[in-house]
């Protein structure tokens, strides 16, 4: 195999945002009483939270909003739809949830397995969208920092996946280059197209076996599956 370094996103692919948010969000619920103000149901807002969150995250992807606007706005619009209109609550639940949700530690089946086999054939390191802080928090609270040598941020780098830049970025700050390198991520568009057209091999990490039309080097529904690639 000619690849020597291999670098991973993180949420989605290690880190499973989806539990891990889902769980901060019963909480802050359930801190805030909100039921007692007009949300009835918890699922149901936070499925509304949801379709906010990621609207707004296609924006700040292609900077048309702020960090901030982004934190603010994706609880502000969502207690607007249930007919709660109240900024300053809004704001507290999204301080809550940025120091909260960093801090859960659910993994992916196999990342720690899949890590320490790896870490002892390849260089590992991080490729993500992530805000700086928080991803740094992440790698923390779930014990993944040590198997990384370069956690590379869009916040830090200053700008964000498809950019060529980041992954022109990133194989700088670990003395790599394209042909040695792959990169794995569950985005089709924003992680295995982007590093694809950057000239970087992509493994597509796709849980959910969602049908594409696509053609990324590798395709995978399991991280254990990573062994047998490398």
């Amino acid at each position: 195999m000619k690849y020597k370094h291999i670098f991973f996103d993180l949420d989605r692919t290690l880190w499973d945002f989806e539990i891990n948010s889902h769980e901060t969000l019963l909480e802050l619920c359930n801190t805030y009483k909100l039921n007692e103000i007009g949300v009835d149901d918890y699922e149901g807002f936070i499925r509304t939270y949801k379709n906010h969150n990621a609207k707004l995250w296609d924006l700040y992807r292609v900077d048309k909003i702020s960090q901030k606007d982004l934190r603010r706005e994706r609880f502000q619009k969502t207690l607007s739809d249930f007919g709660i209109n109240d900024f300053n609550l809004a704001e507290k639940i999204g301080e809550d949830y940025i120091d909260v949700c960093p801090r859960k530690n659910k993994l992916y089946p196999h990342a720690i397995e899949v890590l320490d086999y790896l870490k002892e054939r390849y260089e590992l390191h991080i490729i993500t969208n992530g805000f700086d802080k928080t991803q740094h928090i992440k790698l923390e609270h779930s014990n993944l920092k040590p198997y990384f040598n370069q956690i590379i941020t869009s916040e830090k780098t200053g700008v964000k996946k498809p950019n060529p830049l980041i992954f022109s970025h990133a194989l700088t700050l670990a003395n790599a280059i394209k042909d040695e390198s792959v990169y794995i991520g569950d985005n089709l568009i924003v992680d295995i197209l982007g590093c694809q057209n950057s000239g970087i091999d992509g493994v597509y990490f796709n849980p959910e076996r969602i049908k594409h039309f696509e053609n990324p080097k590798f395709e995978i529904e399991c991280l254990s599956k990573l062994k047998k690639i490398f």
